[in-house]
């Protein structure tokens, strides 16, 4: 049985990465900030609830606490995320400690119980708004779009999944752009040219059951590897 903890899992990619993953075999932890949602996500999709803020140091340890104690675990997805517009400092801080910040508190945490599973992988949710190849490339969307800070918060993203895969090389880990979304972070369903969160979830899934030949140290999309 694989164990699986996904942060951010009460709505959006985070909830439909789960229902897949849910439906392939897996144990899912559905981390969620309100309690009250994260129980009603994990009832209707069959997970486990485990109230998660990944803005908070004793919350962290505190979840992993929990799982540790229930049997451990295999795979992690960051998908947490906050989008912010504003060039201030501020939010600016909001935003990289939830995007970058968040994966550091909640991956330091995991690697204890990763380290002791057969098949440990990490799936970071990153962006084509933070990879120099697609912003640089005149033909892709990313180098149409002005998100300054949310854009580097993402390339923050890209550059801890790839230190992280150097430094343990034992565990899968990727990133994964999973393509602009119908969700709420994406603004959700109104705006032109945003795909359904079963598309979005897809390349998630597909780098959360890679086995221990996959890939590691890399930027995926839907299509395959993504340039940095």
């Amino acid at each position: 049985m694989t164990t699986t903890l996904i942060t951010g899992a009460n709505k959006g990619l985070g909830k439909e990465t789960a229902r897949h993953l849910i439906a392939a075999g897996h144990t899912v932890y559905i981390g969620a900030r309100d309690p009250d949602r994260g129980r009603a996500a994990a009832t209707e999709l069959g997970g486990r609830f485990i109230q998660l803020d990944v803005t908070d140091d004793a919350s962290v340890t505190a979840a992993f606490a929990a799982i540790d104690a229930d049997g451990g675990l295999d795979v992690l997805i960051n998908n947490a995320g906050i989008a912010k517009w504003a060039l201030n400092g501020p939010e600016a801080l909001e935003v990289f400690d939830t995007n970058a910040v968040g994966i550091l508190r909640v991956t330091e945490a995991a690697l204890p119980l990763l380290e002791r599973s057969d098949n440990p992988v990490i799936v970071n949710i990153s962006s084509a708004l933070g990879s120099f190849g697609a912003v640089t490339d005149p033909a892709r969307p990313a180098h149409h779009v002005r998100a300054i800070v949310y854009g580097a918060s993402k390339a923050a993203v890209s550059m801890l999944t790839l230190q992280y895969a150097l430094a343990y090389p034992k565990i899968r880990i990727n990133a994964v752009e999973p393509g602009y979304t119908a969700t709420e972070l994406g603004g959700g369903p109104v705006l032109e040219g945003a795909q359904p969160v079963e598309a979005g979830a897809r390349p998630i899934v597909r780098m959360a059951t890679i086995g221990r030949d996959g890939p590691t140290g890399t930027l995926q999309e839907d299509a395959g590897r993504l340039a940095w």
